[in-house]
């Protein structure tokens, strides 16, 4: 190899790696804050980086974890964050406090907290089989209210029914000294049923969506000012995050999303996770629906139940802050392995 063609060759390396340099450096560097720790619930966040679709966007997204300490409404309001994960809940909690966002995308179209007990006890065929039984809530919790709402429904009234506190610690639910008890059934759902078969015992899920409860679950937020002052950066980050959501949804993806999963939560077995994941398919793609489809119907039910409660201090007219025009990532295929959730 002459010198020419070795200074050649190097200043073509040179110029590749200030070029691949260059380009990382004018992808905007992007926070987002989830609700909660790296698990199944947030496969289509984590799915969304890990496939290249924030890249894709010329976007570098920092997906972080959350946690009552570090929750995205919090980080939106002190800078620290660009975009969130929060439920309902907080959201119009946060607004009746003063707080300036607006929600993009609804990612699960059906509400993963829901209550499981063992089928041989009696069954949950309409509200009235509530009365006289011994109900798990996590007090101040979403769950709470849920269930005060279905209790109020049926007209039951507190003393005719025994509500226990619950924590993580599954041991009353086990010893059956808590008979109802609230999970995440595509997390902790999983989990518990497996355990319970392992010792011969069936179990049932008691859904509130079927009583006619839509409590709205994780949803992407952001601030009014991100969105007033960067409307394309929120139209990429979110163009970016529902693709990694309708990826992570499809079956055909189901080995990588897994494996992208398991790198940030490698606690959970794997068969575990892939049961995991079938069922929250269900939760997030129904069989006819929209991926981050906003349910304006159910965000105002949510609000009516926090005010009717006194969770909030006055109307915040949540449907204003709802911005369904940005979850543009449209159903082009009907799901699979769609249906009733077993």
């Amino acid at each position: 190899m002459n010198t020419t063609t070795t200074y050649s060759l190097l200043f073509f390396l040179f110029v590749s790696a200030f070029s691949s340099v260059a380009a990382w450096a004018d992808q905007q560097e992007l926070n987002y804050r989830l609700k909660w720790l790296f698990n199944i619930g947030a496969s289509g966040d984590i799915y969304a980086q890990a496939n290249g679709s924030f890249t894709a966007q010329g976007l570098k997204v920092r997906v972080r974890e959350g946690s009552p300490e570090k929750n995205a409404i919090n980080e939106l309001e002190l800078g620290r964050a660009d975009f969130g994960v929060a439920s309902a809940d907080q959201v119009i909690q946060a607004l009746d406090k003063g707080a300036h966002l607006v929600v993009l995308a609804q990612i699960f179209q059906i509400n993963p907290m829901q209550w499981i007990y063992r089928d041989d006890q009696p069954k949950i065929n309409k509200l009235a089989d509530l009365r006289g039984r011994k109900v798990g809530i996590t007090f101040g919790g979403n769950d709470e209210t849920i269930m005060r709402t279905l209790l109020t429904q049926a007209s039951i009234k507190e003393k005719e029914v025994k509500l226990s506190g619950v924590r993580f610690d599954f041991t009353p639910f086990f010893r059956r000294k808590v008979e109802i008890w609230p999970v995440y059934r595509n997390t902790q759902g999983v989990i518990l049923k497996e355990k319970l078969a392992q010792e011969g015992e069936g179990v049932r899920f008691f859904n509130p969506a079927d009583f006619g409860v839509h409590f709205v679950a994780n949803s992407i937020i952001t601030s009014e000012k991100m969105l007033k002052e960067q409307p394309q950066v929120v139209k990429k980050f979110l163009t970016a995050l529902l693709q990694g959501w309708k990826a992570a949804m499809n079956p055909a993806e189901e080995n990588k999303v897994l494996a992208a999963v398991k790198k940030m939560n490698k606690n959970t077995e794997d068969g575990i996770m892939k049961k995991q994941l079938a069922i929250t398919r269900e939760l997030v793609w129904p069989a006819s629906g929209t991926i981050g489809a906003i349910n304006e119907v159910a965000w105002k039910q949510t609000e009516a139940i926090m005010l009717r409660q006194g969770r909030i201090k006055q109307a915040v007219h949540v449907e204003k802050y709802l911005r369904q025009q940005y979850a543009q990532c449209e159903l082009t295929d009907e799901p699979s392995g769609t249906g009733v959730l077993k």
